[in-house]
């Protein structure tokens, strides 16, 4: 979409369309709920901007999630009152917050749920763990299926006050890994043996992240699994569609808009004059001489959205050919309208520009 706007607006913005996010997560969360599972609605990939993660409250999430303490802390000031779970392994210098304002936390390794112990008895206070096994991903979590059942049992019966919750994985985060009904299969199958070494049933068996919805969607999703950590499964819904072919069109994907002001218009060539050596980031792109042709700059860049080839232009006959750390760079050639100094371009986005964008002082946010 191409706009000119008055010129009080500042720009860039990251236009959030909350009706759509609502219905996105509803949606979702109706879905797995028909599976009897929770969900802990991931808010990092929007730097937990508070208009959003409202949405996820209204929509029917559990849990609140984030890799970030300062997150929960701030959106726990803001009012949000559901559970928070920290989805990423504390670090020592955090888990005085972190039991102080998160609720509960993934967790792998012995020194630190002593930590978490010794500190909770410090402030009076309980903290829940997932503990997290590794089924082939090689993020976080034990490799070694006795060395994960004793840490639960020692958790069960000898920390006094951190509370075993249950058991977690992550998958296609680092290690590609597909979730199957095999490798979650197995999860479930050692929470099964920590239920009868503990003599009760696990509050949680947590299946992993938006990659683990086509099982849910396909009737595969193992039994057992009780609770997912969705983030852009529910906020943009793209990945499913696009990179796993899942057909997503009862969601929406328009929910983030970034809009940008053009700054200016040249007919220039297309390919470099001069020794080609190496751009600010220390890479040496490729380019095709195509001649001379129109193209526009946006007051917009890598430090903003951090990959351009994430987005998506809404105008048809505009192609992103390249960004800075400040300027976004499109071709314009092919656009059969006239584009001036001073209009806007809307460019729909994948996850990482979603990322950066919303955590952008730069960039103005507008929810619709």
């Amino acid at each position: 979409m191409c706009q000119c706007i008055e010129q009080k607006q500042k720009y860039p913005i990251l236009q959030v369309n909350l009706k759509k996010i609502y219905e996105n997560v509803k949606c979702t969360v109706d879905l797995c709920n028909g599976k009897g599972i929770r969900i802990a609605g991931v808010v990092k990939g929007v730097n937990g901007l508070f208009p959003v993660v409202d949405q996820f409250v209204k929509a029917g999430c559990k849990y609140i999630a984030s890799s970030r303490v300062d997150q929960m802390i701030r959106l726990k000031g803001a009012g949000i009152n559901l559970p928070m779970m920290l989805i990423r392994i504390p670090m020592f210098s955090e888990i005085d917050e972190l039991v102080k304002h998160v609720d509960s936390s993934l967790n792998s390794e012995l020194e630190t749920l002593n930590q978490i112990e010794q500190t909770c008895k410090a402030q009076g206070k309980k903290h829940g763990v997932v503990l997290m096994f590794d089924l082939g991903d090689l993020r976080e979590g034990f490799v070694d299926e006795d060395e994960f059942m004793d840490m639960a049992v020692y958790v069960e019966n000898t920390l006094e006050n951190v509370d075993l919750l249950g058991v977690g994985t992550n998958l296609g985060c680092y290690g590609s890994i597909k979730p199957t009904e095999e490798n979650l299969g197995k999860l479930c199958d050692i929470a099964e043996k920590i239920e009868e070494k503990i003599n009760r049933k696990l509050e949680i068996i947590s299946g992993g992240a938006t990659s683990t919805l086509p099982l849910i969607i396909d009737g595969k999703i193992p039994e057992k699994v009780n609770h997912l950590r969705i983030g852009e499964g529910m906020l943009l819904a793209k990945d499913l569609d696009d990179l796993w072919k899942i057909d997503m069109s009862h969601m929406h994907q328009d929910t983030f808009v970034l809009k940008a002001q053009v700054v200016e218009v040249k007919d220039k060539p297309t390919y470099p004059i001069g020794e080609i050596f190496i751009d600010a980031f220390g890479k040496t792109p490729t380019y095709e001489d195509k001649g001379i042709r129109k193209r526009a700059l946006l007051a917009v860049g890598k430090q903003d959205f951090v990959m351009h080839d994430k987005l998506i232009p809404q105008k048809e006959g505009i192609e992103i050919i390249g960004s800075s750390s400040d300027h976004l760079i499109v071709d314009i050639h092919g656009c059969n309208e006239e584009i001036k100094i001073g209009d806007i371009l809307d460019f729909e986005m994948y996850y990482p520009p979603m990322l950066y964008l919303s955590g952008s002082p730069s960039v103005e946010k507008v929810y619709i």
